[in-house]
């Protein structure tokens, strides 16, 4: 099965970083804050709607969520962003041993397929070094559109250059897998990277 694979796309969080800004995280910098999270949850998804998509940027999402909403914290973007961005850890390091080795072969065309900001996915790549690993970048920032929508993959699949059966997709959301396959591509549900390397190991993509 490995012939036919051309290009291996990952998700980013959950599967080789922590996530961008989830509930547990935002709820730990906003609570040092004081930030209101009950008012913040209460428009949060309205907002970040527009922000992961690229359609705001990350200033004009924190002053609709954060900063306007709480005049009296004093609280300013730039005291914020940091915290945020301290936020994203390496989740799982030997899926970075993973990439490095599949990078090694050149046998495949190594991409990313997420959902996160423009800001916060070019911090990650940039801070954990991840532009080295992959050859390209498919992101919900970049593209106006998110998993588990079919634009996005549709957008991967394009700029890929092969038919959708010659992507094999990584993420740990099986929604996101199975609107995946919707399309035509092979996808392998993350659950540990014991069980990625065995699944791998099983569509003929060997030595790793």
């Amino acid at each position: 099965m490995s012939s036919s694979i051309r290009t291996v796309f990952w998700d980013v969080g959950g599967v080789i970083l922590t996530n961008g800004w989830d509930l547990t995280q935002r709820t730990r910098v906003l609570s040092r804050l004081g930030v209101d999270l009950e008012a913040y949850e209460e428009i949060h998804e309205r907002v970040n709607y527009y922000w992961e998509r690229g359609l705001i940027n990350a200033e004009d999402f924190f002053m609709q969520t954060v900063l306007r909403t709480n005049p009296k914290l004093n609280l300013t973007f730039d005291l914020l962003w940091p915290q945020v961005c301290a936020e994203s850890k390496v989740l799982h390091a030997e899926c970075l041993d993973i990439l490095a080795e599949l990078k090694e072969q050149r046998k495949f065309r190594l991409a990313t397929l997420n959902n996160e900001s423009r800001e916060l996915n070019e911090h990650r790549l940039n801070a954990f070094k991840l532009r080295s690993l992959f050859d390209y970048f498919i992101c919900s920032g970049y593209v106006h559109e998110m998993k588990p929508n079919p634009g996005i993959y549709r957008s991967a699949i394009d700029i890929s250059g092969y038919a959708p059966e010659r992507a094999l997709f990584i993420d740990d959301k099986p929604e996101n897998c199975e609107a995946a396959i919707s399309l035509g591509m092979q996808a392998i549900w993350f659950q540990s990277p014991l069980q990625l390397r065995q699944e791998l190991a099983q569509r003929g993509i060997k030595d790793i």
